[in-house]
């Protein structure tokens, strides 16, 4: 990079303690620092976790009891001796009641590993001593996850134990039978349908993995490349910070689990240009939130939640990744639209092309850290995803060694292998917790029941039905990381979608996008609130301009739920691209409408006719994209014309 405006930001980034920034947003990064032999100890147990998951990713799993007990062993160490009880407990040294959690931890999981035989041959008759540290396994996984990603999951949880016990006591659909302890106990720990159930399933394969292969990725320095890309491309462009921030955030997001993560990582390069070239503190914030939210919906990674939606449906993973391309870029199309639009309003200019990176010479030294972007996705077609995330690592560190200042040291993999491990624990927790929930709306219907009562609740009819599981998808998705939000509304909300026929694999998108969009719809706007603590503005105000920036997110899920065919199921080649360029002009006529700019500034019946217009030209059906494109070209040719008066007029 050269010396300009550019090169200040490592200035910047450097003021800016992202740790920090992490740590008050963030509650999986809000993690102990430890020096000396506790260090070392850390270190050891991270790095063993990650090299058990290595192993039985190249020579096979475990049985599955025994992966994911083994997986849950070291979450629990890890995470004990990693988050403190409270954000104002000490971070330098571990308390004896968390050595004390370890211990336990060690013990259930331990146990069911050492006593694997004889819990098959007793099929689902508990014993005392599976009742006892059954109900200790489930109270330390409340516990951990509590601990490392916020209490919202853990009370959830809470919630459907206890109605569990209470069912013959609630009037109604929500009544049943009742459960006591001991058969609770046997579903959530003796068996896979409960905290060993699917979630930690994939947590103990495919998503340790590719956070694995994210760190791995980080330390190549891919994601100052990605950052530099962006610039050299879009940053001398209008509003240009703005595009670049997009751009990078998407790059970064698509392949990142946490979209808070992604905000304010990406946020500290991003942020202070786009103030200094004139878009306010909290626009300024909003465009890297929007942005880095996006992330979570777009392929390959999706936040994980593509291998677990794989699993828990049985559609393959090349069929999601491929319906769910086409509405991630229309997400981010969106984003785009109203970036350039805000610049536009406000008269501002991109950066001087002197003062950015060049395409050309970045490129040329940083081309080959693409290539293990590439062959993940290229494995992922021809192999399994665990597979992939494996042959994905090993070409990672092969190609940074391929040039000198991109080789990386045996202390830079000792460091993948332990920040890898760190990272999982949150997600793995988040899963373990999730099953519970899922193990308990199994055992009692509560999902068809849920599912019954959203659809009466709408009289049956789709729309309606549509607006209530975005609601509830929404509510349920605040707060929560990516995976865990996704498997709760996988198994409460997508149900409702599915019985008044809408395709399966558009029911769980639908209901993913509106749980990550929970992440920018305040009043739980983790992500714009991330995004306002770096660029020093008001949170509340943030999280209102990156749902608005995010808002074509809101519309895209109702399309393709209602006529799948923006998904790109069962419909020809010409067909598709007849739908997304409609899409896509519908996209910016609703950017349109919400930013009341397109050529100037609109008037209220414009702002009106353009968001009409966009809604019956997202949706896929011939005769209605007609009549938007009619109804669109009225607000254009009047914005045209006005704008080319007020030019000749400025001329004069």
């Amino acid at each position: 990079m050269k010396n300009n405006e550019l090169q200040d930001q490592n200035e910047v980034k450097d003021q800016i303690d992202v740790d920090d920034k992490l740590a008050e947003f963030d509650t999986s990064s809000n993690i102990r620092s430890f020096k000396g032999n506790m260090a070392k100890l850390i270190t050891l147990i991270a790095i063993t976790m990650s090299l058990f998951h290595l192993y039985t990713a190249g020579f096979g799993n475990l049985l599955a009891l025994k992966q994911r007990s083994t997986h849950l062993l070291f979450v629990f160490v890890l995470g004990f001796l990693l988050y403190p009880i409270s954000k104002k407990a000490s971070k330098r040294k571990v308390p004896f009641y968390d050595w004390l959690f370890c211990g336990l931890g060690l013990v259930v999981t331990s146990y069911i590993i050492l006593n694997f035989d004889n819990i098959v041959r007793r099929n689902g008759i508990p014993t005392t001593i599976d009742i006892v540290f059954g109900v200790i396994a489930i109270l330390l996984v409340l516990e951990v996850t509590r601990r490392s990603i916020g209490p919202e999951l853990p009370i959830i949880a809470t919630v459907f134990i206890v109605y569990a016990f209470i069912g013959p006591y609630l009037p109604g659909a929500l009544g049943h039978r009742g459960y006591n302890i001991s058969r609770l106990v046997n579903q959530l720990y003796i068996t896979l349908e409960g905290i060993f159930g699917t979630p930690l399933a994939v947590s103990s394969s495919f998503v340790f993995m590719f956070i694995l292969f994210g760190s791995f990725l980080e330390i190549t320095g891919v994601g100052q490349f990605f950052i530099d890309i962006s610039f050299s491309l879009a940053g001398h462009k209008k509003g240009g910070p703005a595009k670049a921030a997009v751009l990078a955030s998407g790059f970064m997001g698509s392949i990142s689990g946490s979209s808070i993560a992604n905000t304010v990582t990406t946020g500290a390069f991003t942020i202070p240009l786009m103030k200094k070239v004139g878009y306010k503190p909290n626009f300024s914030g909003a465009v890297e939130a929007a942005a880095s939210t996006g992330g979570q919906i777009l392929p390959p990674v999706m936040g994980a939640a593509a291998f677990i939606m794989s699993e828990m449906t049985g559609i393959s993973y090349l069929t999601i990744v491929v319906s769910a391309i086409v509405p991630a870029l229309l997400y981010y199309l969106g984003v785009t639209v109203m970036v350039h639009l805000q610049a536009s309003k406000q008269g501002l200019v991109g950066m001087k092309k002197e003062e950015l990176p060049d395409f050309k010479g970045t490129m040329k030294n940083g081309f080959h850290l693409i290539l293990p972007l590439v062959a993940v996705v290229l494995f992922l077609i021809i192999r399994s995803p665990l597979r992939a995330a494996l042959n994905s690592i090993i070409i990672a560190l092969v190609v940074s060694m391929l040039r000198k200042h991109t080789r990386i040291k045996f202390k830079d993999i000792l460091f993948a292998l332990e920040d890898g491990a760190k990272k999982a624990v949150s997600v793995a927790a988040a899963c373990a917790c999730a099953g519970i929930i899922v193990g308990i709306v199994s055992l009692t219907g509560l999902g068809l029941t849920f599912a019954n009562m959203i659809v009466s609740l709408a009289g049956g009819m789709l729309l309606p039905t549509l607006i209530l599981t975005m609601i509830a998808s929404i509510i349920l998705g605040m707060g929560l990381p990516t995976t865990a939000k996704y498997i709760i509304l996988a198994t409460m909300a997508a149900p409702a979608l599915v019985q008044l026929d809408v395709p399966l694999i558009a029911a769980h998108l639908f209901i993913l996008y509106f749980g990550v969009i929970a992440d920018v719809t305040p009043p739980v706007a983790l992500a714009a609130y991330a995004g306002a603590g770096i660029a020093g503005g008001e949170s509340f105000k943030t999280g209102i301009n990156a749902l608005k920036l995010g808002s074509a997110g809101f519309i895209v899920p109702f399309i393709f739920a209602m006529n799948p065919s923006l998904l790109l199921i069962d419909v020809t080649i010409g067909g598709a691209i007849v739908t997304i360029a409609t899409a896509c002009l519908g996209i910016i006529a609703f950017a349109s409408g919400v930013q009341g700019y397109m050529f100037t500034h609109t008037k209220l019946h414009e702002r009106i006719l353009f968001i009409v217009s966009a809604l019956m030209l997202i949706h896929p059906n011939i005769v209605v994209d007609t009549i938007g494109l009619v109804i669109l070209a009225v607000p254009v040719l009047l914005q045209y014309r006005r704008h080319k008066t007020n030019t000749i007029e400025v001329k004069v």
